[in-house]
């Protein structure tokens, strides 16, 4: 099953002039529901470790899920939605994207949403508004999720009815393990909210907590649509704040640094020198960005540079990234 894609999330902004098409309502609705359904079945899968077939009342076990995962990826997408009404650009409501949960493989049931732009924006302050709104949107909610998911943790109980054997000394010793990558911000909750002595699952464990899982995943989503390249969120900004030059400069960077770390954990992984440096879906992610996304970003015919208040945004922005951003985010690891 391949790894959650963040691209999903992009939205393509500058674009040339293009025919204006109808609203199709029906069919942003129809994928709403399909992607509900789909996220509703992973789900089910990712808390009860049931590959399926399903009845009824499981798949009402997978709603906590889908319905935070779809609120999730709503509030991101809205974020942009709206900037560009506000602006004045013409732009399609979300497109969202399902994924069918295939069992046994790492599967979040959607690939996300996307919105496109149908006209042209002619200043850096609707490209920045518009590339902002949207990570900032979907971090507070995963913020509110987070806090949730944190100060409700179940019991032990809870684990031991998926695994009943979680506590004996044999559990985890055979196959791999799905090992969620820490944040500095998920690492911050921890210490903020996990009482010593109290019971918290391992990161090997997170996904069946659907608060805590789709809380993480938001994060990485996030992190990965600020990366400052192309026209991804953190390429709107980065354009924005610092000029098409500097940005293309920061933007080179970005994916020379995840170029290598792709390569460093793909190594790593093929050699099973089981360092923990790198992440191999670093190197696909870098690829994706060169070869579709691109390195640079379409220009805006606007030189005037951005307020202090919008450059501050800009900077939080940046500093939701570093906090959200796991360098090794989804691993499968080998029992000691």
């Amino acid at each position: 099953m391949p790894e959650p894609y963040g691209d999903s999330y992009q939205s393509t902004y500058s674009t040339p002039k293009q025919k204006v098409s109808k609203e199709r309502p029906w069919l942003h609705l129809s994928l709403f529901i399909i992607t509900f359904i789909t996220s509703t079945i992973a789900g089910v899968q990712w808390t009860s470790a049931n590959p399926g077939p399903y009845e009824l009342k499981e798949l009402l076990l997978g709603l906590p899920y889908s319905i935070s995962i779809m609120l999730m990826i709503s509030f991101h997408e809205f974020g942009h939605y709206f900037a560009a009404k506000f602006h004045k650009v013409k732009s399609t409501l979300p497109f969202y994207i399902p994924f069918p949960p295939i069992p046994y493989f790492i599967n979040f049931g959607t690939m996300g949403a996307v919105i496109r732009t149908r006209s042209r924006i002619f200043t850096k302050q609707a490209m920045f508004d518009i590339g902002v709104t949207g990570p900032i949107a979907g971090f507070i909610f995963c913020i509110a999720l987070l806090i949730y998911g944190f100060t409700n943790v179940p019991g032990i109980e809870y684990i031991t009815n998926i695994h009943p054997d979680y506590l004996t000394p044999e559990y985890g010793k055979e196959g791999l393990a799905l090992v969620f990558g820490d944040s500095i911000l998920f690492s911050f909750f921890k210490w903020v909210f996990v009482e010593p002595g109290q019971f918290f699952p391992p990161m090997t464990e997170i996904y069946h907590y659907p608060y805590l899982c789709v809380g993480w995943f938001g994060l990485f989503i996030t992190s990965m649509n600020m990366i400052p390249v192309g026209q991804l969120d953190g390429g709107h900004i980065s354009y924005s704040m610092f000029g098409e030059q500097n940005h293309y400069k920061i933007s080179v960077i970005a994916f020379i640094a995840m170029f290598i770390f792709g390569i460093v954990g793909l190594i790593d992984g093929l050699l099973e020198l089981n360092y923990g440096i790198g992440w191999s879906g670093w190197l696909f992610w870098a690829l994706i960005l060169y070869f579709v996304i691109k390195l640079k970003h379409p220009p805006v015919p606007d030189s005037n540079e951005l307020d202090s208040r919008r450059k501050l945004v800009g900077y939080f922005s940046f500093f939701i990234f570093l906090i959200s951003f796991s360098p090794m985010p989804i691993m499968l690891t080998l029992p000691n």
